[in-house]
């Protein structure tokens, strides 16, 4: 499927000015883009967005401003506008545009846009019914709020680190993900404050705390404390209640480790199980009950990999699956790239960047219809006459007097 071709998505017709950068901002106008937005990225010479020149887990990226394949990938389908946003004029023309759109998104320090007179106060006054979403490490209120945050900032703060990992291991920092979960947040929370909006003509402050959004995702670590008073503790891949629970080696043609995931949840699976691996030892009395395989489920392992490292992944799975057991191959990079089911689905897409020539991208998580890729990221001020002109009003002489004095810059 060729992105850009498909019909309007539900969000057409909705402008959005985004202030984001890095990986979790961004995301979250992405996933608004795909919904059919309008989403025009507020960028700078004087600031560039760091996801075009490296990032954090590829460091520095070969190319131009212009060729960032993460950049692409963060950023489909917007349109760019540059503007320095140290002149008071580029701040009063993001004034101008303001009552030109539905929805401000920022991932800056708190504070930072209320002091260039951008914050939600000032620009609710040029649109009542304004939805804008801030989004930051820890919030915009309390004792750390000035804290900077990336990914393992937020993962860490959250208690998320401290439960992730193996028992006899330190806590596993958690990285790019995270921001990306971020971003999911942020999209969902401007979707209700749309629905809010359109129920009530009411726009909406919203003060994301990226921290706060991870730590949401364990509840059951909040409840567990607060009933009995423990600390939850790693368990790697296990489940602190099934058994077996786990991820097994394999080995492909090659002699190089795959992965496959089990999980059993009653005894007709474990039965099942037992049939397909075909291992006498699993008859034994150390593994007849669910609570005897949690006690014993080391030896458990063992066996089962035994039986795992005979075959592929795909193998595993085929054999495992036609039995009525829960396994799955455990994906890389290289294997989600050629997963035939993910290609049926059509989650792959292509776009035709200028520079980059034709790239393929994940498409929406959704099946929805408008739902789609709208094209490719934008050059680096690729819509400024778009903007200036079509929207703004601005004549030629008064762009390029705004270039010339690296106002639009």
């Amino acid at each position: 499927m060729v992105a850009g071709t498909e019909k309007p998505g539900p969000l057409t017709g909705i402008r959005v000015a985004d202030f984001t950068w890095a990986w979790a901002g961004p995301q979250g106008s992405l996933l608004l883009s795909m919904l059919g937005a309008e989403v025009i990225k507020i960028e700078s010479n004087a600031r560039l967005d760091h996801a075009r020149v490296h990032t954090l887990t590829a460091g520095s990226l070969t190319g131009g401003i212009d060729e960032s394949p993460v950049f692409n990938d963060l950023n489909l389908g917007k349109r760019s506008l540059t503007l320095n946003l140290k002149k008071q004029r580029a701040r009063d023309l993001v004034k101008d545009l303001v009552p030109h759109c539905d929805i401000v998104l920022q991932n800056m320090r708190p504070g930072v846009l209320d002091k260039m007179g951008l914050g939600y106060r000032e620009l609710s006054k040029l649109k009542p019914d304004l939805i804008m979403l801030s989004s930051s490490a820890v919030g915009a209120t309390g004792p750390e709020r000035t804290y900077t945050g990336y990914a393992p900032t937020f993962a860490c703060l959250s208690g998320m680190v401290d439960i992730s990992g193996h028992p006899d291991e330190p806590p596993i920092a958690l990285s790019g993900s995270v921001d990306l979960r971020v971003g999911t947040a942020s999209a969902f929370a401007v979707l209700a404050a749309l629905i809010h909006r359109k129920r009530t003509g009411e726009g909406q402050d919203i003060d994301l705390s990226s921290t706060e959004v991870m730590s949401s995702m364990m509840g059951e670590a909040f409840v567990g404390y607060a009933l009995n008073g423990r600390l939850p503790e790693r368990v790697g891949n296990r489940d602190r209640t099934l058994a077996p629970q786990g991820v097994y080696r394999n080995l492909d043609d090659a002699g190089d480790p795959q992965w496959t995931s089990i999980a059993i949840t009653t005894d007709s699976e474990w039965d099942a199980l037992k049939t397909v691996i075909a291992d006498p030892q699993l008859d034994g009395e150390s593994f007849a009950t669910s609570t005897a395989r949690r006690t014993h489920h080391d030896e458990l392992d063992a066996i089962i990999e035994r039986w795992t490292e005979q075959r592929s992944n795909q193998a595993s799975v085929q054999l495992l699956q036609a039995a009525g057991i829960a396994a799955a191959v455990v994906h890389n990079g290289k294997s989600l790239a050629t997963d035939p089911h993910l290609a049926e689905r059509g989650i792959y897409q292509s776009v035709e960047h200028p520079l980059l020539g034709e790239v393929k991208v994940v498409g929406p998580p959704w099946k929805l219809e408008g739902a789609n890729v709208p094209g490719p990221a934008p050059l680096l001020g690729q819509h400024n006459d778009y903007v200036l002109k079509e929207i703004l009003g601005l004549e030629a002489s008064e762009i390029d007097a705004l270039v010339k004095d690296e106002i639009v810059y």
